[in-house]
């Protein structure tokens, strides 16, 4: 018989499912709010430590609401990629190591597009 822990979300699917409703509404929201725009099996306080969560790592803020409060995106999804993406060549004490492998694994085109952004005045 299958233990419904095992039956869990991957780690970090309900954060992108909350941060999706979240810019998908362009007003903060409730707790309440994002759990019906999920329309989940989600109890609201599950809703609410996401949310809380959220806050804590700088992904959402949030603004008073009667009692409780309002979260809303502080960046579109493409800063919080870009987030991401600093934050992962931070734990690495070889950032031109990292670097380095990490153009060499990209595609022609997105290596056309970086080379765009880097050298804007020579294209």
């Amino acid at each position: 018989m299958a233990d419904s822990k095992d039956e869990r979300r991957p780690a970090g699917e309900l954060e992108a499912s909350v941060m999706a409703a979240l810019w998908a509404a362009g007003v903060p929201q409730t707790p309440g709010q994002v759990q019906q725009s999920l329309g989940a099996d989600l109890a609201r306080t599950t809703v609410t430590t996401i949310l809380t969560r959220l806050y804590d790592k700088g992904v959402v803020g949030r603004c008073r609401q009667g009692r409780g409060f309002a979260y809303f995106p502080v960046q579109d999804a493409q800063g919080l990629t870009a987030r991401r993406m600093h934050t992962e060549l931070d734990r690495d004490n070889d950032r031109e190591t990292v670097l380095a492998r990490f153009v060499a694994q990209l595609s022609p085109d997105d290596e056309r597009v970086l080379r765009d952004l880097l050298e804007p005045g020579e294209r």
